[in-house]
């Protein structure tokens, strides 16, 4: 039965993670499997690899065919250049002391280009996020140094506008009061001329009643002097006759 060490994907949809499995190669892809070695994550930068290397090496040994990835996995992690020494010693190449030598040189030698890539990255990383950070503080000294002109120009142009303001205030002042000490001063020389009609008008609506009073006689006189002058006539027509009377007698005795 071939067998092969292969990928057997898992995890939600674009953030896939894998496990390192040991299956069937007639087996479907996320089928059954024989063992499970570790997983794989790609998301991460180097990306996170988790195998039990002691399983893993027993199995290229027994002839599990690894796939590509896998592969680079295995190499990645030291087990395809351990099964190359185990191989040499298994033929008498080289004694296992010096394979157990050189596998530890090229591991310490692995660790350090992994650690190296590592420091690498972080260091871009933090980079990255100082260059971001600077270039945020540019923009908000900018910023702030423009809202600080406008303030200092609003601030200006408003001492401008209340020193404007307080000249135009103090003569405007200057005209009420003006205009206040004018009123006042008719007010003060109208009030005698207003007390000396409203004394007139008094006086007037005082005296009026005694003219009525005075007038009333005069009325009656005027009425009654009609009924005089009727009296009157009746003796102006006797002395008319009395001349015609004396003539009668004259003629009376002259005859």
């Amino acid at each position: 039965m071939p067998v092969k060490i292969r990928l057997a994907r898992r995890g939600r949809k674009k953030q896939a993670m894998y496990d390192v499995v040991v299956a069937d190669n007639r087996a479907p892809r996320d089928g059954r499997f024989i063992e499970k070695l570790g997983t794989y994550n790609p998301n991460t930068d180097p990306a996170t690899i988790n195998l039990d290397n002691d399983k893993a090496f027993d199995w290229v040994m027994k002839g599990a065919q690894p796939t590509d990835t896998v592969r680079a996995m295995l190499s990645y992690r030291g087990i395809m250049m351990k099964k190359h020494l185990q191989i040499g010693v298994n033929k008498g190449a080289i004694t296992q002391e010096e394979a157990d030598k050189k596998l530890e040189a090229w591991m310490k030698d692995k660790e350090s280009k992994i650690q190296g890539k590592v420091d690498k990255l972080a260091k871009a990383k933090a980079d990255k996020k100082k260059a971001a950070l600077e270039a945020e503080k540019k923009v908000s000294d900018a910023r702030a140094e423009e809202l600080k002109k406008r303030a200092q120009e609003a601030e200006a142009a408003l001492v401008e506008e209340i020193k404007e303001g307080g000249a135009e205030g103090d003569e405007d002042v200057a005209d009420d009061a003006a205009e206040v000490e004018e009123a006042q001063a008719t007010d003060t020389k109208e009030a005698p001329k207003e007390e000396a009609k409203a004394e007139e008008k008094t006086e007037a609506k005082e005296e009026a009643p005694a003219e009525e009073k005075k007038e009333e006689p005069k009325a009656e006189a005027k009425e009654e002097a009609p009924k005089e002058e009727k009296k009157e006539e009746p003796k102006a027509e006797a002395k008319e006759e009395a001349p015609k009377e004396e003539k009668k007698e004259d003629d009376k005795k002259e005859g």
